[in-house]
């Protein structure tokens, strides 16, 4: 089986800034929410809006990068093959069966992991963000006479989070399901994965 240079340093760098500001957002948010007490209101209020900017900041060049690189064709949803690797998580992973899907550098992703990423960045982020930034800016746009229901605000970004929250945790468990339990973990540490160069099934 080929090694196939899959991540770029890029990639690596936006996917695991990412996660560490994500998972830091989400236990501040949910501290700043009452769910618990760790850092105290003030400095769980006050990491999380300095995560939230440079999430957005990393959000922008990311964007960029995608659409300069032509790698936002990733994220293209399509139902071929949906079902094969749909069955492969429901069945023939608990029967050791090989994942029917291998990855090439013109695709990376598999049709269910491809429309996950694609929800995540035209829902799950985009709710966050606006609502985010509504709340934070809450008083000010009050100021300018433009008035938001500040109950709505808060239900939104806490929906948000619970859809981040989720994704997250569905993520880490299917980082253990590739040909080895660490594969895909290795895969964004080094960028190498192990695919094929011919066109996927």
């Amino acid at each position: 089986m080929e090694r196939i240079y899959i991540f770029t340093r890029f990639e690596r760098f936006w996917h695991w800034t990412q996660a560490l500001l994500v998972i830091g957002m989400l236990l501040t948010g949910f501290e700043i929410h009452g769910t618990y007490h760790l850092l105290g209101f003030a400095k769980a209020h006050q990491i999380h809006g300095i995560a939230a900017w440079a999430l957005i900041i990393l959000w922008v060049f990311a964007i960029f990068w995608h659409f300069v690189t032509g790698e936002w064709r990733q994220y293209i949803p399509t139902m071929k093959n949906a079902d094969v690797v749909l069955r492969h998580y429901a069945l023939g992973i608990f029967r050791g069966e090989p994942h029917p899907f291998k990855v090439t550098r013109r695709q990376k992703h598999n049709p269910l992991q491809a429309q996950a990423y694609l929800m995540v960045k035209v829902l799950i982020n985009p709710l966050l963000w606006i609502s985010g930034l509504l709340y934070l800016y809450y008083n000010e746009l009050a100021a300018l006479g433009q008035h938001f229901d500040l109950a709505t605000i808060a239900l939104a970004h806490t929906i948000g989070a619970f859809l981040m929250l989720a994704f997250f945790i569905a993520h880490v468990y299917l980082i253990t399901t590739g040909d080895t339990v660490g594969a895909h973990l290795k895969a964004m540490l080094t960028g190498w994965e192990h695919g094929e160069e011919k066109n996927p099934r």
